[in-house]
C-alpha cells in the first residue's frame, strides 16, 4: 500500500442529518419533466444482452427482463474506461471525466443503474449484486476487455462486487478505481463502530419518502459538494444538475437504494481484488467520511494506493475535475 496526500432543510432533523453526512449516496440530476416512453415489450426470445430498437437510446435488457441504459463513445478499438455512477443520480453524473478521457483516445462507456436515469423503473433487485450483474451485462455486450473500472460514492461499491464477482474471473478487468467510495461498509456496528448510525440512514428514507424534490436540492445544496463550508459559494448549475439527475429516477429505487449502500458490507470484496486499484477521497467528505471507508478500504486491497485530498468534498469529481481528471489520467497510463 503507499499514501499521497497531495438547501437549506426544511426542519432540525433534515439539518443534523446533513451535517453528518446526508449526501452519503449521490452524484447528479436530470430534468423530471417527462417519464421515459415505454418501449415495445420484447418476446421471450428477443430477451437477453441485446440492444434496443430506439433510434436515440442504447439499452440492453438483462436476463431479468430489465432494460439498462448505457453510453459508449470513442473508438471501440481503444481501452475502454467504465464509469459507474452514484445514488441516486446517472451516468451523466460523469459527463467531465466522460469527455476528458474520450478526447485523449479512450473507448468510455457509463450506464444508468436500474431504477436510475434512463434505466427502466423495476420494482426490485436495488441492491448491490444485480448492480453488478447488470454491469456485467453491459460490459458483455459490448465485448469490453482490459477495461479499467472506476466508481464514485455508491457506483465505487458497485465497481468492488463487479470486479470481485465479474469482470475479475471474466479476465475482463485491467485496473480499477474507488472514488470516495462507500466500502467496506458505512453503518456503525459492533464490528464498525467508526460507521454512521442507522438514524442517518432512516432520515434519508424520510427524505425521500416525504418530500424527494426539496430532499434533492438540500443535499447537493449543503454537504455533497461542500457549499455549508465558510466561503464556499454554491453553483447553481451544479445543485440543479443534481436534482435534474435525481429526479429523473424512481422514488422506490432511491428508497430500497439506501439500504444497500448503507448496509452492505464488502470486506471479501476488496479482499478478492487483485488488479491495481487507486482509492481516492477527500478529507473534508461529509458523505462518506474517509476514516470509514478509504483508510480502511486500501488496507484490505491487494494492491491498493491511496490518494487523499485536503478539504476536498465528496462531490470533488465535479467541482474539482481538472484536478482529479489528471490524476485518473495518470494512473490509467501507468
Amino acid at each position: 500500500m503507499s499514501t499521497d496526500t497531495p438547501g437549506n432543510p426544511e426542519n432540525a432533523a433534515r439539518r443534523e442529518a446533513l451535517s453528518h453526512g446526508v449526501g452519503l449516496v449521490l452524484a447528479l440530476g436530470i430534468p423530471s419533466g417527462s417519464a421515459l416512453a415505454a418501449t415495445p415489450k420484447k418476446t421471450a426470445a428477443e430477451r437477453g444482452h441485446t440492444t434496443s430498437a430506439s433510434p436515440t437510446m442504447n439499452t440492453i435488457t438483462t436476463k431479468d427482463g430489465t432494460q439498462i441504459f448505457y453510453k459508449d463513445w470513442g473508438p471501440k478499438s481503444a481501452q475502454p474506461i467504465v464509469f459507474h455512477h452514484g445514488w441516486p443520480l446517472s451516468s451523466d453524473d460523469w459527463d467531465a471525466q466522460m469527455l476528458f478521457f474520450v478526447q485523449h483516445g479512450y473507448r468510455v462507456v457509463a450506464h444508468d443503474r436500474r431504477g436510475h436515469g434512463r434505466s427502466a423503473q423495476v420494482s426490485e433487485g436495488h441492491d448491490l449484486d444485480h448492480y453488478a450483474a447488470d454491469a456485467f451485462a453491459v460490459v458483455e455486450h459490448l465485448n469490453l476487455r482490459n477495461a479499467v473500472h472506476i466508481g464514485h460514492s455508491t457506483g465505487g461499491g458497485e465497481v468492488a462486487r463487479y470486479v470481485a464477482k465479474h469482470g475479475q474471473p471474466a479476465g475482463r478487468v485491467a485496473k480499477a478505481v474507488l472514488v470516495a467510495a462507500i466500502p467496506p461498509l458505512m453503518l456503525k456496528t459492533a464490528s464498525n463502530p467508526e460507521g454512521l448510525p442507522m438514524e442517518v440512514f432512516d432520515s434519508f428514507r424520510k427524505g425521500v419518502a416525504d418530500n424527494r424534490a426539496q430532499f434533492f436540492l438540500d443535499v447537493p445544496a449543503g454537504p455533497f459538494y461542500g457549499f455549508n463550508r465558510p466561503g464556499v459559494k454554491p453553483l447553481p448549475g451544479v445543485i440543479n444538475n443534481w436534482w435534474r439527475q435525481g429526479m429523473m429516477g424512481s422514488a422506490k429505487a432511491h428508497y430500497d437504494g439506501i439500504k444497500a449502500f448503507s448496509e452492505t458490507d464488502q470486506t471479501e470484496d476488496l479482499k478478492a481484488i487483485n488488479v491495481p486499484t487507486l482509492v481516492m477521497h477527500g478529507d473534508d467528505d461529509q458523505v462518506v467520511p474517509i476514516h470509514d471507508s478509504a483508510l480502511k478500504a486500501v488496507k484490505l486491497l491487494k494492491k491498493g494506493t491511496l490518494k487523499v485530498y485536503p478539504g476536498l468534498s465528496h462531490g470533488m469529481l465535479t467541482v474539482n475535475a481538472d484536478l482529479l481528471n489528471a490524476d485518473l489520467l495518470a494512473f490509467v497510463r501507468a
